[in-house]
């Protein structure tokens, strides 16, 4: 395709895309089918890869990053993001409502659901989407732009004429739907969960990997003008009947009233609804509709005297404690589940809930049998309160002392919460297990995704890290999806993984608190097997970056039977046990610690770091006296600002390299 044709034919698939989303996610009225949809997403992607020129920031292509940030910028609120002034009674709605009486003529009020959330707020410049920032603590947020692009119900570009610039503010939000598909996936890894939809949310948009954020399904609400330049409004219904035809994806069912009996119905209403919405709500938002009006009644230094949220209040019932099921996670995490004689919350059905760890347990006293009071977290999640009644037993419930699947010793660190499992060959958790094992950064086997693996653990074919390497081209004959080509592809890169270096081996072995980083210094420090699983306590803490947790964690992982076993048959299949270091022939650097902040003009943070390392230099992740320089890009943060506190030198990433050009 020729450049202008295929310029043309990107204008008309970014149209077509932007229309069939709107459709999807804000009027639920689909036009096209998903595949219909992919396949023209697959031609614009198509099209924008063959000319990258021909990208633009607005395009549908752009709304999952292909990289984590590992940071949040600060962001300080043009105009402050407030607080609501919390009522727990009808009586107190009509008090406002008649203070509002008193100094304004015939007010009116909207009345709109408050939905369980997280607020941000979003900026448009002559219609694109350019900045995404968090309330923070209404006056200086942080930067998430782009895991809210990977919102899909937030249009990239306003339709209609929209102004030089707007600012609005909404509530991102996680469907209950996608709430209880990512629960059975945090249970089934043996995760702690999120309690309620509301940090689901929070913790997803603030995920530093964007395409996380993207997987999580979330969603928003917009309900308020910050400010704009072009668009002026006299009340708050007009401007959001104005935000619906930019295509934002307005607050629900909002509704003018005049008198409180009104306020009190929809109220009411709303209320009689909220458990069979799609999302949370935790109340309801009372605000004077005129927007002059608003100016008279003013404000307090935290909240608006023009508006209150009506909080509804939780539900709570006794039951009684009939058993506490342990369960163990694919990570090794043993979660007690308190079992209970069913009862009906918030309109369900409810006989269990999570007691998460002993502490937990310990701090209520739970014993089975027991009358407690349960409620549900945000109206979703059941939770334990605490116990009313002891029903003859007084023995606080403990937690076994060794896992309930496979028998070995449970273990909890000093400075974790939680019991788990320290045998990676547990059923439990053996297939997440072999996920890690195989992931590109620890033995890179590729080929061999989660449902490769899991259709060789249901066929009996491994049960272990070591049995993928006694693995046979007939083995993989009985699996679909393994044809000739793809066998012979996962084969080779069994054999390639072998000759990767000590580090990735001990990353895959997926001892806790040992990460990548951790790994690398650990295998730099012992550089053959033996010597690490010899090595002493205190010869690893002594490791500079490491500590005592993270050294008793490697000698007692290294010490279990079936991690001596697994390392002793990847020797025998010739896996490499061995850590090559790299020869520092210019040591420049040595005894020096640097802090990277900010966004460097050419090179990427691992690049940099990479760089100072090969001088014998050490990059730290905080700023502290012992820090010799700190490299600062555009947009530095607290880092700088600590570091000019300190005295500590500051450098250009342009210094940098001609500190290692310079002899």
């Amino acid at each position: 395709m020729e450049k202008n044709e295929a310029k043309q034919r990107a204008v008309e698939l970014r149209e077509l895309l932007d229309k069939y989303s709107y459709q999807y996610y804000q009027l639920d009225a689909p036009e096209v089918s998903d595949y219909e949809f992919d396949m023209l997403m697959q031609e614009l992607k198509g099209i924008e890869e063959e000319y990258p020129e021909l990208i633009t920031a607005d395009s549908p292509t752009q709304r999952v990053g292909g990289e984590a940030s590992g940071k949040f910028e600060k962001v300080e609120h043009t105009v402050q993001m407030g607080s609501l002034q919390d009522v727990f009674s009808l009586e107190a709605v009509e008090a406002f409502i008649n203070r509002c009486r008193e100094e304004l003529v015939s007010p009116e009020f909207s009345v709109e659901p408050k939905i369980d959330g997280l607020s941000v707020s979003l900026e448009y410049t002559d219609g694109l989407y350019v900045r995404g920032s968090t309330r923070g603590n209404g006056f200086v947020g942080e930067d998430v732009t782009g895991n809210i692009r990977t919102i899909r119900s937030i249009p990239l570009k306003l339709k209609g004429d929209p102004p030089a610039y707007i600012e609005v503010r909404g509530e991102v939000y996680m469907p209950r739907s996608s709430f209880y598909e990512l629960l059975e996936q945090q249970e089934a890894e043996g995760k702690q969960v999120f309690k309620n939809p509301r940090n689901a949310a929070a913790g997803s948009l603030r995920q530093k990997d964007p395409r996380i954020t993207s997987s999580r399904h979330l969603d928003v609400f917009i309900f308020n003008v910050q400010q704009s330049d072009g668009a002026e409004f006299t009340s708050h219904s007009q401007s959001l009947d104005y935000l619906k035809e930019l295509g934002l994806k307005t607050i629900p069912s909002y509704k003018v009233c005049t008198e409180f009996d009104e306020v009190r119905a929809e109220i009411e209403r709303i209320g009689n609804e909220r458990s069979e919405l799609p999302y949370d709500i935790d109340g309801v938002v009372i605000k004077v509709n005129d927007l002059s009006q608003r100016e008279i009644m003013g404000a307090t230094a935290k909240t608006p005297k023009w508006a209150v949220a009506y909080k509804y209040p939780p539900e709570e019932k006794e039951t009684i404690l009939t058993d506490i099921e342990v369960n163990v996670g694919r990570s090794g995490a043993i979660t007690p589940k308190a079992k209970f004689k069913p009862i009906i919350l918030a309109g369900t059905s409810v006989s269990s809930a999570v007691l998460h760890n002993q502490d937990f347990i310990d701090e209520k006293g739970i014993c089975i049998g027991d009358t407690i009071v349960v409620r549900k977290a945000g109206e979703i999640i059941p939770e334990v309160l605490r116990s009313v009644k002891h029903n003859g037993n007084t023995d606080v419930y403990k937690l076994p002392d060794r896992c309930p699947v496979c028998g070995a010793n449970a273990v909890r660190e000093a400075d974790e919460s939680a019991l788990c499992c320290p045998n990676m060959q547990c059923p439990s958790q053996l297939l997440k297990n072999l996920i890690h094992f195989a992931s590109k950064d620890a033995m890179d086997i590729d080929g061999l995704a989660e449902a490769g693996i899991k259709a060789l653990v249901d066929n009996g074919l491994v049960s272990s890290p070591a049995d993928l390497y006694t693995l046979k081209k007939e083995d993989l004959s009985v699996i679909d999806g393994f044809a000739d080509r793809s066998a012979d592809n996962l084969l080779a890169a069994i054999e390639r993984s072998k000759a990767l270096g000590l580090d990735r081996l001990v990353y895959a072995l997926g001892i806790r608190n040992i990460g990548q980083r951790a790994a690398v210094l650990l295998c730099s420090r012992f550089n053959d097997m033996d010597k690490l699983m010899n090595a002493k306590e205190n010869d690893i803490s002594a490791i500079d970056g490491f500590g005592g947790t993270m050294a008793e964690s490697v000698v007692n992982a290294l010490k279990e039977p079936h991690m001596t076993e697994l390392i002793e048959r990847l020797k025998k299949y010739g896996v490499n046990m061995h850590y090559e270091t790299e020869e520092i022939s210019d040591s420049r650097f040595s005894g020096m610690t640097f802090v990277l902040t900010g966004t460097l003009p050419t090179m990427k943070r691992d690049d940099a770091k990479k760089l100072i390392e090969s001088f014998g230099g050490k990059v730290s992740g905080s700023v502290s006296k012992k820090t010799s320089c700190v490299v600062a890009g555009e947009e530095a943060g607290s880092k700088l600002t600590k570091a000019q506190e300190l005295g500590i030198e500051i450098i250009t990433e342009e210094e940098l390299i001609r500190r290692t050009q310079n002899n």
